[in-house]
């Protein structure tokens, strides 16, 4: 297939591209090719990647068989101040309307469209088991997924399968948030956040990538999809486990108000949790590599 990635230099977007080069031609957008094609090269599997600067740049969405957008501004990098929720949001939506835009005008549009959301989209549900049936609580997250998987949605659905990827916290060696989150833990001083009772939804990247895979070939995936593993943990037990597989002790408690304090609104992700389960995922037949956190962490962990 030749397929078209946003958010490609992404943590998500790095995997996939090392996954995907090897069998598909890969076009990624990205607004610097010089650092892009830095980033990418070296994991595409003998088959080079394509890159364009803008999606202005593509005439007719007729030459990909499959788009997938992951693009957006990373949501827990800054605090949310109104300009930065603004740039979250616009960051989402202006790419996905102009994918949209391109995509509902080409002479054969592709066949599925694969777009990013997060499990952001369900709000504060507290321990409640959320799956993809479960109605949202309005927040800040919900209104910035909802209308982000609304706009995803206005693809025509007769010519292109869309899935929408509520994604959790993803777990990689590399990168993202394990890297944040294990950091205290190496320096001995790790434990778990304010009462530890709240829930946190997360996946393996491996699972991550072969899931998004998953959905680019299974014509009859259509619609939102959890993608986390399947048994969600309450932050106390993951910082034990985290502990346990980095050989360091869980010893403290950062208490809620110094999260607050650091992170502003922003820390209601961290502090309130949800319990999210990939339902639809597991109806459609897909099986998980790393189902259970301790199977995750010693596989990222292992080598050290």
């Amino acid at each position: 297939m030749n397929i078209l990635i946003t958010g490609g230099t992404g943590l998500i977007g790095k995997a996939l591209v090392k996954s995907l080069s090897g069998e598909h031609r890969l076009t990624v957008v990205t607004r610097d090719i010089t650092k892009a094609k830095e980033t990418l090269d070296s994991l595409s599997q003998n088959s080079p990647v394509s890159f364009i600067d803008s999606i202005d740049a593509i005439d007719d969405m007729a030459c990909f068989h499959a788009i997938i957008n992951l693009a957006g501004e990373p949501i827990a990098d800054k605090r949310w101040t109104t300009s930065q929720k603004k740039r979250i949001c616009n960051s989402r939506w202006d790419t996905t309307a102009q994918l949209v835009a391109k995509i509902n005008s080409a002479s054969s549009p592709p066949r599925v469209f694969l777009s990013g959301s997060a499990i952001g989209v369900y709000g504060d549900k507290g321990s409640q088991a959320v799956t993809e049936e479960t109605p949202p609580h309005s927040e800040f997250t919900h209104e910035l997924c909802a209308k982000w998987e609304a706009i995803a949605n206005t693809v025509d659905g007769h010519n292109t399968r869309v899935c929408t990827l509520r994604t959790g916290v993803v777990l990689a060696k590399n990168g993202g948030a394990l890297a944040k989150m294990a950091l205290p833990f190496k320096l001995g001083v790790g434990g778990k956040l304010g009462h530890g009772k709240q829930f946190l939804s997360w996946i393996h990247i491996d699972d991550m990538v072969k899931a998004i895979r998953f959905l680019l070939d299974n014509d009859n995936c259509r619609g939102a999809f959890n993608m986390t593993a399947p048994e969600p943990v309450t932050n106390s037990h993951f910082s034990h486990t985290l502990a346990g597989n980095l050989s360091r002790p869980c010893l403290f408690t950062v208490p809620s108000i110094v999260m607050k304090i650091a992170m502003g609104e922003s820390s209601t992700m961290i502090l309130n949790g949800q319990n999210v389960i990939p339902a639809k995922l597991t109806a459609a037949g897909f099986t998980f590599d790393y189902p259970t956190l301790n199977d995750a962490l010693s596989n990222i962990y292992r080598t050290e």
